[in-house]
């Protein structure tokens, strides 16, 4: 019964359930290692970035002549991991979800900072700063004066000003509006355990992160080079009020607050934090004998040991590089933004040559998800298909005699169609030219119609 409702369709439907049946059979030959690795992966991989990263102990597999792990680290939760391979060198409880501070920040920037032109100017208004948190750090911005985008920045990253945030907050449209792009930014990282509701990393209810989460955030960072030149400035002059007597703009210095810029060789920044919540947080970046490791640490039993520790680990990562394996990974972007579609791109792109070859964005349109040429080979297959019984179907209507009985449904494999299995197994380039000649067969073949009126 199947092949006798098969005829009764129309040649177009026929054609369409060919296409859809070859997309299908395309898929299936071209892409089922693909699809079976994923599968593995979802299935023995509960933890982003690795089984091993979602337990609470410490996570370290030296080999033969690693060192020793720093014997203080009080730290909840701490992560190191190599910023280029992403490997994750050692961890503790790297996904325990815990308030992040300021560190927060760095996502906020991440999602805002591509947006304006750093020589653009803004006018502050009283609005823009009207809700800052009691007991805010601010970097002392005023209402009804101009500000340079660069300086705002400069605000968040030296002094963590909350003032900033919120000022560059509502030049993005609001509040509410910059705190969902986050929200959105971290699902596009894979970040998981981060639930956004303050931009500036102040305390609210429900506001988390992890250390993991972090780390992320701050690879991601330094992949825009203005990102990576902020957080690497440690002194700065930023716009003050109007001098009473000469009407003119004053200024006065800030410092950046993280405490081992300047101090620890080779530190590149990022962020630091610290609230009577969240206490001590900390993410920092460092390069040594051209290696740049990461360093995450959460909530150590007090403020400043958040940079003692942070230290001891970079130490130690420097040190057992290559002698332990991985015992996890930091995830890609799920979903690369396209830089055609951040304003001023082309700057950005000369900016991001002068940054070390792991922290350039990333190339988009590439075969990140390992399906692009499985789903490549199933459009041209099932297009080529669809071509081919149409002009099959145009062609036995034009010859058949009047009357008869109508010829036998098509039943050969999509493989046979295209001259047995070598026609998939012959590779991409004579799959691709036997398509174009059954396209170009196609067209020369017009299925028989009414005659237009004489």
């Amino acid at each position: 019964m199947l092949p006798t409702r098969i005829q009764q369709k129309p040649s177009s439907v026929t054609a369409a359930a060919a296409g859809a049946a070859a997309c299908a059979l395309a898929l299936a030959v071209a892409a089922p290692a693909a699809v079976a690795q994923a599968a593995v992966t979802q299935d023995s991989v509960p933890a982003v970035g690795g089984e091993r990263l979602g337990r609470p102990a410490v996570q370290v597999a030296p080999l033969a002549g690693a060192p020793a792990l720093p014997a203080e680290l009080t730290g909840r939760s701490w992560l190191v991991a190599d910023a280029a391979t992403g490997e994750v060198l050692a961890a503790r409880d790297a996904h325990l979800p815990l308030p992040p501070a300021s560190t927060l920040k760095m996502l906020f920037a991440d999602t805002v900072l591509p947006k304006f032109d750093r020589s653009a100017e803004h006018r502050v208004t009283t609005t823009e700063l009207a809700e800052l948190g009691t007991g805010s750090s601010l970097v002392g911005v005023k209402e009804n004066l101009p500000y340079r985008v660069e300086d705002l920045w400069r605000g968040v990253f030296l002094s963590s000003g909350n003032d900033a945030v919120h000022v560059l907050a509502h030049m993005n449209g609001g509040i509410q509006r910059t705190v969902g792009e986050m929200q959105d930014r971290a699902r596009a990282l894979q970040a998981r355990d981060t639930k956004v509701v303050s931009p500036d990393g102040y305390d609210m209810d429900g506001q988390v992160s992890s250390a993991y989460d972090l780390t992320l955030f701050a690879r991601a960072g330094l992949r825009n080079a203005d990102f990576r030149s902020y957080c690497a400035t440690r002194t700065a002059r930023f716009p003050g009020g109007l001098d009473k007597l000469t009407g003119q703009r004053t200024s006065f210095d800030i410092a950046n607050t993280d405490r081992l810029l300047g101090k620890y060789p080779g530190l590149i920044g990022v962020k630091n934090g610290y609230t009577t919540n969240a206490g001590a947080t900390f993410t920092g970046a460092a390069e040594r004998d051209g290696r740049t490791l990461l360093v995450t640490v959460m909530h150590p039993e007090a403020q400043g040991k958040v940079y003692d520790e942070a230290a001891s680990l970079l130490d130690w990562g420097f040190a057992a590089a290559g002698k332990v394996q991985p015992v996890g990974r930091l995830v890609d972007e799920a979903v690369p933004p396209s830089p055609a579609a951040t304003p001023g791109a082309p700057a950005q792109a000369e900016a991001d040559e002068q940054l070390p070859p792991w922290s350039r964005p990333p190339v988009t349109g590439g075969s990140g998800s390992g399906l692009a040429p499985a789903v490549w080979s199933a459009a041209v297959l099932g297009t080529a298909l669809a071509a081919w019984v149409t002009a099959r179907t145009a062609a036995r209507r034009r010859t058949a005699p009047a009357r008869t009985a109508p010829a036998p449904a098509y039943h050969g494999g999509g493989a046979t169609a295209l001259g047995g299995a070598s026609g998939i197994g012959g590779g991409r380039r004579r799959l691709t030219r036997r398509a174009r000649a059954l396209l170009r067969g196609a067209r020369t073949v017009r299925p028989r119609g009414p005659r237009p009126p004489r």
